[in-house]
């Protein structure tokens, strides 16, 4: 028994009939809609399905292989998760949009063709813009603005790429694409947009935490692991994608330590483990491309895990500053124990699910010093070094520590709603089954795994980098001088559009727009002053110079000196006929012509 239907319709669709459906029966529902989903995609064969033909493009809308397959996997897994989650928030535009959020990154992941694929690309902006602006905050319509803006640009830039490629290669296959020509360039930036490259990564930090608190899980699960996918699909093994992938590990830690909104510190946390994924496409190899792929699936878990125990946090206690919380332990203690699971996962404590992903990618990268010349390879594992230690401090201590230890901000409320912690450990029970089993996932990678993670050499090498992280973050606590979180906006590269940006619109606005004024009053001026002459002097001067060619010609008769003094009379009024007025214009016109 097979299936054609398109997972991504699934999604669509349905979600666009949850407002019809009212009480029990909506939860019920929008419950049934991602296990159909993944029943759907079990019974789907391997291959190219969907075949459609559009004028000169053959489209393919479906196309499943062990690669698409482990993303379409965790996406309806998360998917479910997350709507669990939400259930009680009774919001149809974030449900909505959720769902066709989810539907287009699924769409992006099974497109056989470059065109399907760029179609549900944009309709991932489509349905996360709308998760932004569902909160109904001032800021959070400013963040959604920024972020469409941003990924429109992405897009357009992507969308070129796709049409350069097409006519140099009349192939819209989604292959092995080689860096040197201007559409791959493009391309390969469009995708990165997405990513959240450094430098061009603002809007992650900028939009996601200004998010609903169901949207937020959302949006850590699909855009930049959908660009991880398109990578992983179109450039693996490309050298620049290793150095990319370093900055993203590494800069992050430096801003995740001093910010304050806690959602925010694990948006740089996210920034910082898909650039873990983006070293190992870089690198390429068999053992990178599947630590890379399975670090995404973990990721997806573990990060929103950790979004959703914050987000619990916002709906108990309106606050999310680390300076504003502490002591929740007492209040929401499943809550903290959850959110402890997900800090051990994305930390890669042993017997956690990152433990068994990030070691693989680590460990290709020792394997790979051939790719990148041993002086280089040496730089690029030690970053990768610090990136695992600096995660530990800012998402596995600094996010449980702060929100429910630290000091006690006097905080009583009421543990989360049944249906959150439902969710949250649905995701805490896969982060640990996947730490002490890692099987099931390794058999779907995109290639045969041999790789073993609880090597005695690897634990205990993990386990001696956590306590030493966990040791110099304690002394750095007790001795005063851990950076304190800022009560302000940590601006990064997003300083170009926010400060830069508006600085240069200022000026443009105090020279360009009187100088704009200046020439539209030049302009009205010349045309109000030539209609006033073919109207009135025109007219008028036509008129004289007709009367006194008819007194000269010798017409001279009653009639002609009766029409001569009403000529004369409507000159000295100005009451010709305004036709008379456009003749000689449009003579005057033809002269010019003539004698240029």
């Amino acid at each position: 028994m097979t299936s054609n239907i398109l997972p991504a319709f699934i999604f669509m669709i349905g979600g666009l009939m949850i407002p019809a459906f009212r009480g029990r029966a909506k939860s019920v529902y929008m419950m049934a809609i991602p296990v159909a989903g993944f029943i759907n995609l079990l019974l789907i064969p391997m291959g190219d399905l969907g075949l459609v033909s559009f004028g000169e493009f053959k489209l393919v809308l479906l196309h499943l292989d062990k690669l698409s397959l482990l993303f379409g996997y965790i996406y309806h897994i998360i998917a479910l998760i997350t709507v669990i989650y939400i259930l009680n928030f009774k919001n149809n535009v974030e449900y909505v949009a959720g769902f066709i959020y989810a539907g287009a990154a699924l769409g992006a992941v099974l497109a056989g063709d470059l065109f399907s694929f760029f179609v549900f690309w944009e309709m991932l902006t489509i349905g996360s813009v709308m998760l932004i602006w569902a909160r109904k905050t001032i800021s959070a319509q400013a963040a959604g603005f920024r972020y469409l803006l941003v990924h429109a640009f992405g897009g357009l830039v992507l969308f070129a790429g796709l049409v350069l490629h097409f006519t140099q290669t009349g192939s819209l296959e989604m292959l092995t694409i080689s860096l040197g020509s201007v559409s791959s360039y493009l391309i390969f930036f469009g995708i990165g947009i997405n990513c959240a490259w450094p430098i061009l990564h603002p809007w992650l930090t900028d939009a996601y935490p200004e998010a609903t608190i169901g949207g937020t899980v959302f949006l850590s699960a699909f855009t930049t692991k959908t660009a991880v996918y398109a990578l992983a699909r179109l450039f693996p093994g490309t050298e620049a994608l290793i150095w990319i992938g370093v900055g993203m590990a590494a800069f992050p830690i430096f801003y995740a330590v001093i910010e304050n909104d806690l959602r925010r510190v694990l948006a740089y946390s996210l920034i910082n483990q898909v650039g873990f994924m983006v070293v190992g496409i870089g690198i390429g190899t068999e053992l990178a491309i599947n630590g890379a792929c399975a670090h995404a699936f973990n990721d997806i878990l573990f990060k929103g895990l950790l979004f959703m125990s914050m987000g619990a946090v916002i709906y108990r206690t309106g606050k999310i500053k680390a300076t504003d919380l502490g002591g929740l332990y007492k209040s929401m203690p499943w809550t903290c124990l959850f959110c402890c699971v997900g800090a051990a996962s994305i930390s890669a404590f042993p017997l956690f699910s990152g433990f068994v992903s990030k070691s693989m990618v680590m460990a290709a990268a020792a394997e790979g010093s051939h790719l990148v010349g041993q002086g280089s390879y040496v730089f690029v594992w030690l970053v990768l070094l610090f990136a695992s230690a600096g995660v530990f401090h800012h998402a596995g201590i600094k996010i449980p520590f702060f929100a429910f230890f630290g000091h006690d901000a006097g905080h009583r409320v009421k543990e989360a709603p049944m249906n959150m912690l439902i969710a949250m450990g649905i995701a805490a029970f896969l982060c640990i089954f996947i730490g002490v089993y890692p099987k099931p996932l390794y058999d779907i990678l995109p290639f045969p795994v041999d790789y073993q993670p609880y090597t005695i050499s690897h634990v205990i090498s993990q386990t001696e980098l956590l306590f030493f992280s966990a040791l110099a973050f304690t002394l750095l606590l007790l001795a005063g001088i851990y950076p304190a979180e800022i009560r302000a906006l940590n601006v990064d590269s997003d300083w170009i559009y926010r400060k830069l940006g508006k600085r240069v619109y200022t000026t443009c606005d105090r020279i360009l727009n009187p100088l704009n004024t200046w020439c539209e009053s030049i302009v009205k001026d010349i045309t109000t002053g030539a209609a006033g002459f073919f109207r009135h002097t025109g007219a008028n001067f036509a008129l004289f110079v007709a009367v006194n060619f008819w007194l000269m010609a010798g017409h001279r008769d009653k009639r002609l000196e009766i029409k001569k003094r009403r000529l004369y009379d409507d000159i000295f009024r100005g009451t010709l006929p305004i036709g008379i007025g456009a003749a000689v214009a449009i003579s005057f016109i033809l002269l010019i012509f003539v004698i240029l």
